[in-house]
Parts: structure tokens; sequence; C-alpha cells
């Protein structure tokens, strides 16, 4: 009983996800209809998840292969965050729709419990399963406007993408099962650690295996995180898939990437960090950096200047993964970091792409030119897209500032040159947001705008992400103390 209480968040979210399918299939001959009543009822399963988390408590299940701690109830906060907003951000989509409403988030809420027990297992086996649940309702996600081309076109290419790099991440988990004959990673990776420190004092050469195993590991989260070079997918997926869905893959998806990657080696290889995969991962980071920035600078289209950016947010949120404490009586506030980040981008983000839906329910527009002149007849859409821009791009006392600068602050130590290129790249980020606020309050517009109009849950998803993005700017203190705590599991 006490491995099914541990693992009661993913089963609630799991019956309430066939819940939403069974109330879907009945309801079809008025879908049209019942799309609001849906959505408030997939957030009150969201909610009844997430009340769920702190009844549980920690411990470990499944013979060692289920963990909770504070680390995993942390991300799976998030993740049930993200798909609360996404949800909430999908009237407009709806409205368009004339029927497979239930099946809409009914899969939104099974790729959540897949990125719950993703961030929660500790076998390299569940981590695939887990993976796969993960990803393939976003495949179906992404294509879920099948009246569309765009949309049927990002669904193929997530798919296609999306399965060369399990395929990759799998040749890796097989290579480390045929070095060591174990799938559970504090076993297998340790092993794997010994073997390599062994070859090195007796050759002065380094494990070619285990290098092998870290590079496949690493391209195949590479891909999940569209990390350069393994972000082409990222930009058409995010503008051809519903923008809820693509508000939803930006931060969740990324997040699960993230939490699987730190499950992964921090778990077994954090003293391999400087020698190993730490320096792979600053390269990757520095390139996600760089190229993010610069090529979103050139993008006229809002979702498609958001896709660019979550690359390089990407980035910065590897800076923070690689700053390991040198000792073990440093605190680790590189990985602790990292935790604050992907809070801070939740909301920041989250509130970008709903401002981004209701102009476009509004005014019919992706185009950043077609911004212009907004202040003037929609203040309060104008206000808080602002609000979420400013963030995003670190700018004081908002949450993205102290994001932003915890990672730098943790990661100068160890690598002062990868903080001086997201420090210059941070500078590219606030030309291309304020690209978008010169738009909205200093270009004149002709014709005037109508009156903008906000249903129910989407004002929610603006009101909530508006407060996260503004409190915990002006009070970090209490996500920090807790984000350094969840990692008191990890071998630094």
């Amino acid at each position: 009983m006490d491995d099914l209480r541990l693992m009661l968040p993913e089963i609630i979210l799991f019956c309430w996800s066939m819940l939403m399918l069974i109330v879907g299939i009945r309801r079809k001959q008025t879908a049209a209809a019942n799309g609001f009543g849906l959505i408030y009822l997939t957030m009150l399963g969201l909610v009844v998840t997430a009340f769920a988390i702190p009844v549980t408590g920690y411990g470990v299940a499944f013979g060692g292969t289920f963990f909770v701690d504070r680390f995993g109830a942390f991300f799976k906060m998030i993740f049930l965050c993200a798909a609360f907003f996404a949800a909430a951000s999908s009237g407009q989509l709806m409205k368009r729709l004339t029927a497979d409403h239930g099946e809409f988030f009914s899969l939104v809420l099974l790729s959540t419990v897949g990125m719950m027990v993703l961030v929660s297992t500790n076998e390299l086996i569940t981590l695939y399963v887990a993976l796969e649940l993960t990803t393939i309702p976003l495949f179906v996600l992404a294509a879920y406007r099948k009246d569309r081309l765009t949309s049927s076109e990002a669904g193929l290419k997530y798919l296609i993408l999306g399965a060369v790099s399990s395929a990759i991440l799998l040749y890796g988990i097989s290579l480390i099962y045929g070095l060591t004959g174990s799938t559970f990673l504090s076993i297998s990776l340790n092993r794997l650690l010994e073997q390599s420190i062994g070859m090195l004092q007796a050759t002065n050469d380094l494990n070619l295996a285990l290098l092998i195993a870290m590079v496949m590991m690493i391209a195949g989260f590479g891909f999940k995180l569209a990390l350069v070079p393994f972000h082409m997918w990222a930009p058409d997926v995010y503008e051809g898939a519903p923008t809820a869905i693509t508000s939803f893959l930006s931060v969740a998806s990324k997040g699960a990437g993230v939490a699987a990657f730190a499950r992964v080696f921090y778990s077994a290889l954090p003293t391999f960090n400087e020698f190993y995969w730490g320096m792979m991962v600053a390269v990757l980071a520095a390139a996600a950096m760089i190229v993010g920035n610069i090529t979103a600078v050139l993008q006229p289209n809002v979702k498609r200047m958001l896709a660019y950016s979550s690359i390089a947010h990407a980035g910065y949120l590897l800076v923070g993964f690689v700053a390991l404490p040198l000792t073990q009586n440093d605190p680790p506030y590189g990985p602790a970091s990292i935790m604050f980040y992907m809070l801070a981008y939740l909301f920041a983000n989250m509130g970008a792409f709903a401002c981004a839906i209701a102009f476009e329910k509004n005014y019919g527009s992706y185009e950043i030119k077609d911004y212009e002149g907004l202040a003037k007849d929609a203040p309060a859409l104008s206000l808080l897209f602002m609000i979420f821009l400013l963030s995003l791009a670190g700018i004081p006392p908002l949450v993205g500032f102290f994001a932003k600068y915890y990672v730098f602050l943790a990661a100068w130590k160890q690598y002062p040159w990868l903080v001086m290129i997201g420090v210059l790249t941070s500078v590219i980020a606030l030309y291309y947001y304020a690209r978008i606020l010169k738009q909205m309050y200093f270009a004149k517009r002709e014709v005037a705008f109508a009156k903008a109009q906000f249903d129910g849950p989407l004002t929610i998803t603006l009101a909530l992400t508006t407060v996260g993005t503004i409190l915990f700017g002006l009070y970090p203190e209490p996500v920090i103390r807790f984000a350094s705590q969840a990692f008191e599991a990890f071998p630094f």
C-alpha cells in the first residue's frame, strides 16, 4: 500500500484523464457547447492532483525504481501548473473545434502523468517508458488542428524527430546495460564510473564506452530540450501546434527534460562533471544561448520568436545545471538555481503565450507588426504582455531577473566564460523583447483596435501568471530555500 500511496498523484491524474475521455465521448453530440465545461473540469483535476502531492509524503517505492522526494515534488508542481495554464488558455481552440474536446484534455493529462513519473524514476527502462508516455500524446496534440496544414506538418516533424531522439537515448541506455548488467541509475552508472577510473589509472586513457553512452544520452535529452544543434524541430512545431499546446511544450516538456537529465547525471555521475559531461553540457548551453537569441531577433512572428527564445532559455537553465558544488561542504546553489529558473520561466512564458493567444483571439494575428499602437486601445493586455516580456528579458524586480542572477552567480566560479556569454546574450534578448514593446507603446496606428474580450479561463491564467511573475520577484527566498534543500538526496 505504501507504494500506491507514494504514486497517488499519478494515479489520480491518470484516472482523471480517463474521465475526460469518457465525458468527451458521451457529450460529443453537443461538443461545441461543452468545450469550456471540459476546461473547468480539467483544471479541477489538476488542482486535486496538486493537493495530493504533499499528502503522499516522501519515500522510495516499487523496489527502488520510484523516488518521491523534494526535487520530484517541485517539478511535479511545475508540470501541473503548466498543464493548468495550457488547459485554461485553450478556450479559443475549443470554439474552433467541432469535436474531440475530451480527447484533447485527456492527452494533456496523460502527457503530464508521463512527466510526473519521469521525474521520479531511478531506473532506465522506467525512464524510457515515462518519456514515451510524455511525448506520444504531444505528437498528437501538435497536429490537433487537422484542418490546418501547418499543424499536421508540426505533428509529423515532431513525431519523426522525437522518434530519432528516442532511438539515440535508447541506444545510450542499451550501452549502459550491456556494460553493467543493471538498469538502475545508481548501480549501472556507478559501475561505469568505477570502470572508467580504473582504466584511467591503469592506462591513462578514458573509458570510450562510457563516453559514447554519455554522448548518446546527452544527445537524447538535447533533442527533448531543443538544444543547439538538436533544435531544428522547435520553431516549426511551436508555430504549427495550437498555441495552448505550444506554451505547454515550451515549459512542461523542457522542465521534464531538465528534471530527467538531473536525475540521471546528478544521481550517478556528479564527480564526472568537470572532466566528462560538464564541459559537453557547457558548450551546448553556450550554443543554445547564442543561436537561440540571435535567431529570435530575426523572427517576425510572436510564436516563432518565443520558440527561439525558449531555445535560449534552455541554455540559461544549463548554465546552472553544470555549476555543481566543488566540495561536499559547498551548498548546491547551481542545481537549486535551475529549479528557481523553471519556476520563473513557468509564470513568465505561460503568461506571454496567454497574451499572444488573447491578441490572436481578438485581432486574428501572431505577427509582431500587427501589435502597433495596441497600448492605446488595449492598455491592460499591453501592460501584462510588457510584464511577462520584461521578466523573460531579466529586468528587475521581476522573477526573471532573480532567475538569471542566481544561475550566473552559481556558475561564475567554475565557468566564468559561460556566464559572460549568458550576460551578453541577455542584452540581445532584451532587444527583441523590447521590439514588441516598441510596437505596442510607440508605434502609431491609423485604425483603432476593437475592445479586447477575455474568456474566464484565460483571465484566470493571466491573473495567476502575473501574480507569480511579480510575487516571486519581490519575495524569492522561500523558493530558493526549498530548492536548496531539494538536493540533499543527491551525492554532491
